[in-house]
Protein backbone atom coordinates (compact mmCIF):
# COMPACT_ATOMS: atom_id res chain seq x y z
CA UNK A 1 0.00 0.00 0.00
CA UNK A 2 1.32 3.71 -0.65
CA UNK A 3 0.01 6.23 1.69
CA UNK A 4 -0.29 9.94 0.68
CA UNK A 5 -0.85 12.55 3.61
CA UNK A 6 -2.08 16.09 3.46
CA UNK A 7 -4.09 18.94 5.16
CA UNK A 8 -0.93 20.37 7.01
CA UNK A 9 -0.74 24.44 7.11
CA UNK A 10 -0.34 26.88 9.57
CA UNK A 11 -2.98 27.84 12.03
CA UNK A 12 -3.00 29.52 15.65
CA UNK A 13 -3.47 27.98 18.61
CA UNK A 14 -7.00 26.85 19.68
CA UNK A 15 -7.92 26.22 15.81
CA UNK A 16 -8.74 23.08 14.34
CA UNK A 17 -7.21 21.31 11.29
CA UNK A 18 -7.54 17.85 9.36
CA UNK A 19 -5.24 15.63 7.91
CA UNK A 20 -5.82 13.24 5.44
CA UNK A 21 -3.95 10.31 4.12
CA UNK A 22 -5.07 8.59 1.24
CA UNK A 23 -4.13 5.10 0.36
CA UNK A 24 -3.56 3.45 -3.26
CA UNK A 25 -3.37 -0.30 -3.92
CA UNK A 26 -5.24 -3.32 -3.00
CA UNK A 27 -7.16 -4.27 0.81
CA UNK A 28 -7.13 -0.37 2.07
CA UNK A 29 -9.64 -2.21 4.26
CA UNK A 30 -7.33 -4.68 5.70
CA UNK A 31 -4.34 -2.29 7.25
CA UNK A 32 -4.75 -1.17 10.75
CA UNK A 33 -3.63 3.00 10.09
CA UNK A 34 -1.82 5.47 12.61
CA UNK A 35 -0.64 8.77 12.71
CA UNK A 36 2.68 9.82 14.07
CA UNK A 37 4.44 12.86 14.40
CA UNK A 38 7.96 14.21 14.66
CA UNK A 39 9.22 17.51 15.95
CA UNK A 40 12.49 18.68 15.25
CA UNK A 41 15.09 17.50 17.21
CA UNK A 42 12.61 14.61 18.48
CA UNK A 43 11.72 11.29 17.66
CA UNK A 44 9.16 10.32 15.92
CA UNK A 45 5.85 9.74 18.38
CA UNK A 46 2.72 7.97 18.23
CA UNK A 47 -0.33 10.40 17.86
CA UNK A 48 -3.10 7.80 16.98
CA UNK A 49 -4.16 4.59 15.58
CA UNK A 50 -7.41 2.89 13.87
CA UNK A 51 -8.45 -0.33 13.51
CA UNK A 52 -9.26 -1.73 9.94
CA UNK A 53 -13.26 -2.16 10.70
CA UNK A 54 -13.00 1.91 12.31
CA UNK A 55 -14.13 0.27 15.20
CA UNK A 56 -11.48 0.12 17.94
CA UNK A 57 -9.22 3.34 18.62
CA UNK A 58 -6.09 4.15 20.57
CA UNK A 59 -4.62 8.10 21.47
CA UNK A 60 -1.78 9.47 23.06
CA UNK A 61 -2.55 10.63 25.98
CA UNK A 62 -1.21 14.38 24.61
CA UNK A 63 -3.72 14.86 21.86
CA UNK A 64 -6.95 12.35 24.10
CA UNK A 65 -10.18 14.60 24.06
CA UNK A 66 -8.65 16.80 21.15
CA UNK A 67 -8.07 14.76 18.05
CA UNK A 68 -9.70 11.92 16.55
CA UNK A 69 -9.11 9.71 13.74
CA UNK A 70 -11.59 8.00 11.83
CA UNK A 71 -11.12 6.27 8.62
CA UNK A 72 -13.73 6.38 5.22
CA UNK A 73 -12.59 2.21 3.51
CA UNK A 74 -14.56 3.22 0.70
CA UNK A 75 -12.34 6.06 -0.30
CA UNK A 76 -9.30 4.53 1.09
CA UNK A 77 -8.50 7.39 3.16
CA UNK A 78 -7.59 7.86 7.11
CA UNK A 79 -8.39 11.56 8.85
CA UNK A 80 -6.95 12.99 11.91
CA UNK A 81 -8.95 15.93 13.53
CA UNK A 82 -6.89 17.97 15.30
CA UNK A 83 -9.17 20.75 17.25
CA UNK A 84 -7.52 22.90 20.03
CA UNK A 85 -4.72 22.99 18.67
CA UNK A 86 -1.54 23.71 20.63
CA UNK A 87 2.13 25.27 19.57
CA UNK A 88 3.32 22.29 21.13
CA UNK A 89 1.31 20.41 18.03
CA UNK A 90 3.77 21.86 15.94
CA UNK A 91 5.05 18.57 14.19
CA UNK A 92 5.65 17.07 10.81
CA UNK A 93 2.79 14.57 10.77
CA UNK A 94 3.00 10.82 8.77
CA UNK A 95 0.24 8.31 8.40
CA UNK A 96 1.50 4.61 8.68
CA UNK A 97 -0.32 0.94 7.96
CA UNK A 98 0.13 -2.36 9.17
CA UNK A 99 -1.86 -5.30 8.42
CA UNK A 100 -1.10 -7.02 12.13
CA UNK A 101 -3.10 -4.99 14.92
CA UNK A 102 -4.18 -1.38 15.45
CA UNK A 103 -2.35 -1.61 19.09
CA UNK A 104 1.10 -0.48 18.02
CA UNK A 105 2.35 2.34 18.91
CA UNK A 106 6.03 2.14 17.96
CA UNK A 107 7.03 3.52 14.44
CA UNK A 108 9.23 0.52 13.97
CA UNK A 109 6.02 -1.78 14.52
CA UNK A 110 4.61 0.22 11.05
CA UNK A 111 5.82 -1.50 7.43
CA UNK A 112 4.14 1.35 5.42
CA UNK A 113 4.45 5.25 5.96
CA UNK A 114 3.34 8.31 3.79
CA UNK A 115 5.37 11.19 3.17
CA UNK A 116 4.81 13.56 6.32
CA UNK A 117 2.89 16.96 6.27
CA UNK A 118 3.56 19.55 8.06
CA UNK A 119 1.82 21.04 10.64
CA UNK A 120 2.88 24.76 12.46
CA UNK A 121 0.94 26.06 15.58
CA UNK A 122 1.63 29.67 16.65
CA UNK A 123 1.05 30.99 19.41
Amino acid sequence: VQLQAFGGGLVQAGDSLRLSCIASGRAFNTYHMAWFRQAPGTEREFVATISWSGVNTRYADSVKGRFTISRDNAKKTVFLQMNSLKPEDTAVYYCAADLRTYRNTRPEEYRYWGQGTLVTVSS
